[in-house]
């Protein structure tokens, strides 16, 4: 029998400040472990929130710019307000009830990634 685990998306970035800025200081993630080949070489970091894992890579051959994340979330209206309290200033995210049955959190990080919060609260 085949079993499947967890996913851990990988998003690029360009920059490790403002990555940092945005995920860390902003989305709350904590960082997992962080790795160069060497000093002044691209870093590649695992982060985590919960259950959720992410890497983030500013190694330019790991994936594309501009990808698409959907996260699974709970309690996703009290998570909305702890994000517009900390007045992120290049992102003031709204939350959306989805005709398929959720509640939506969209952000883009600073390289074009989307990444979604969604609850399932029913029709």
């Amino acid at each position: 029998m085949t079993t499947f685990s967890r996913v851990t998306p990988i998003l690029r970035s360009f920059d490790e400040a403002k990555a940092r800025e945005f995920y860390i200081d902003f989305l709350g993630f904590q960082v997992d472990f962080e790795h160069r080949f060497e000093e002044n070489l691209p870093l590649y970091m695992g982060i985590s929130m919960d259950d959720c894992r992410l890497h983030i890579t500013e190694h330019h051959g790991d994936c594309s710019p501009g990808s698409a994340v959907r996260i699974a979330t709970e309690g996703l209206v009290a998570y909305h307000q702890e994000l517009l309290g900390k007045q992120y200033k290049n992102a003031r995210p709204g939350i959306q009830k989805q005709p398929w049955g959720s509640l939506e959190v969209s952000v883009t990080d600073p390289f074009g990634n989307r990444i979604t919060f969604a609850e399932e609260v029913g029709q």
